[in-house]
């Protein structure tokens, strides 16, 4: 107990240290991956060493290579920061050691995980009897959503996927938007659907499918279908029509899921519910907790209208497995995992329904903050309509736009990646965390005006 105890002693107070230098630090690594296996690297000692030690010499190997995406200017991807509560509460559950597959074996923390989602579901408005499964992301929540999709449209067509196999199935058509996320792309290659197979809809020049080019794709197509829609395209920021959307493909016939990673989060706020309208018409759902909630990674929600097309898609045998009604492991591909779904509980538990709408409301106003001040300096153009938490920039060439997103990651002063989106290169700031003040946008503008200067 004494070296566990002083572990931990030494991991809280490394922790402590790295979060009072994240207002002073550069935000990108100032070491690269050569350099930290380096620092890391060599032949393991024959002999162990002092667990306190042994994260005391992590902590201060790692400084150089850290990125301060807790920090208030990380605005690189779309990855938020982490609560205090979920972070305290990640801590917690990685004491515990809880194996939160099974409800029987883990009844706390299972319990807590059914929880949240069912807080989630009212957030969005989302049917209240769907199944919540907690997964590693973003990216395996559409490949958990997508398999239930899968397996359900085959067996509306007369097809037992589970005892037969794909060799011989009825062909699957599989329907995108021009502009769709690439988690989709490759939870689709998981599934068995190629590039060459998928059937790509047309987008208007935010990004958002176009109703009267899915109505052309669909009409007259048979067969089994899945219409994968988007809330929240991850450069603009814009969100597919699913009000008009989703009565063309259901007409059809259609499974219609949903990618929300981050979007869907603008249910939960009164001010931009109206981004999400007709949502709750979908029949799966995928989202991420650690862009927009801002907890810790790794929390993905997989959400499906109706449990029992996850459970079909999913359920294990083993005699050894004891079985609960529906359990975590019946809506998700894992069966050994840990309780990600609390740090979920506890950051919706410490915001409440007015903090969570506050949170998601501040990330819009930054967003639109940040415009404002990029488009007043001079040579910079802002590229999209600013409805959300996505801001996209470049100066007049592709050239000139890499050399400045070179350049603020040099500085150090703010993190934005670069992009590229209708054949130009671009700069993308996504507003995805908690910390950020007006102050961060101000000090990250100022600084980009320099750089741009210079």
């Amino acid at each position: 107990m004494d070296e566990r105890e002083r572990a931990l002693d030494a991991a809280h107070d490394r922790a402590t240290d790295f979060f009072r230098t994240l207002d002073d630090r550069p935000v990108w690594p100032r070491a690269s991956l050569d350099d930290m296996l380096e620092a890391f690297g060599g032949p393991l000692a024959a002999q162990g060493a002092d667990p306190a030690a042994v994260i005391e010499e992590i902590a201060r190997r790692a400084e150089p290579g850290l990125v301060a995406i807790p920090g208030g200017r990380f605005f690189g991807f779309v990855i938020g920061s982490t609560l205090p509560a979920a972070l305290a509460a990640d801590w917690l559950v990685s004491a515990w050691d809880q194996n939160s597959g099974s409800s029987t074996l883990t009844p706390a923390t299972v319990a807590m995980e059914r929880i949240a989602g069912q807080w989630m579901l009212a957030l969005f408005g989302l049917p209240e009897s769907a199944s919540v499964g907690f997964v590693t992301g973003g990216q395996i929540a559409n490949f958990t959503c997508l398999a239930a999709a899968r397996n359900e449209v085959l067996r509306r067509a007369g097809w037992d996927l589970a005892e037969d196999g794909l060799r011989s199935a009825p062909s699957l058509r599989f329907v995108v938007g021009a502009d769709r996320h690439g988690s989709v792309d490759r939870a689709a290659r998981f599934l068995g659907i190629g590039r060459a197979e998928m059937i790509v809809v047309d987008s208007d020049a935010q990004g958002r499918m176009r109703a009267d080019a899915l109505e052309r794709t669909l009409h007259g197509g048979e067969g089994p279908l899945i219409v994968c829609l988007q809330a929240g395209e991850v450069h603009t920021g814009a969100f597919d029509d699913f009000s008009t959307l989703i009565p063309i493909a259901r007409d059809h016939g259609a499974w219609v899921h949903v990618d929300g990673a981050f979007g869907l989060w603008a249910a939960a706020s009164p001010s931009l519910r109206s981004l999400t309208a007709g949502i709750e018409q979908a029949d799966s759902w995928a989202t991420d907790a650690h862009k927009t909630l801002n907890v810790p990674y790794d929390c993905g929600m997989a959400i499906v209208r109706d449990p029992a097309h996850s459970i079909a898609a999913f359920r294990t045998g083993g005699d050894y497995l004891i079985y609960s009604g529906l359990d975590p492991w019946d809506v998700t591909p894992e069966l050994s995992r840990r309780a990600r779904g609390v740090p979920a509980w506890a950051a919706m538990r410490s915001l409440g329904r007015t903090g969570i709408a506050e949170l998601i409301e501040r990330l819009h106003a930054n967003a639109v903050s940040m415009a404002a001040g990029l488009a007043a300096i001079e040579g910079v153009e802002v590229r999209n309509d600013v409805h959300y938490t996505q801001v996209m920039f470049g100066l007049g060439s592709d050239e000139a736009t890499r050399d400045l997103g070179a350049a603020i990651l040099r500085d150090g002063t703010a993190v934005v990646t670069g992009a590229e989106w209708r054949g130009r290169a671009a700069l993308r700031c996504s507003m995805s965390s908690w910390v950020t003040t007006a102050e961060d946008v101000d000090r990250t503008v100022a600084a980009i005006r320099r750089l741009v200067t210079d």
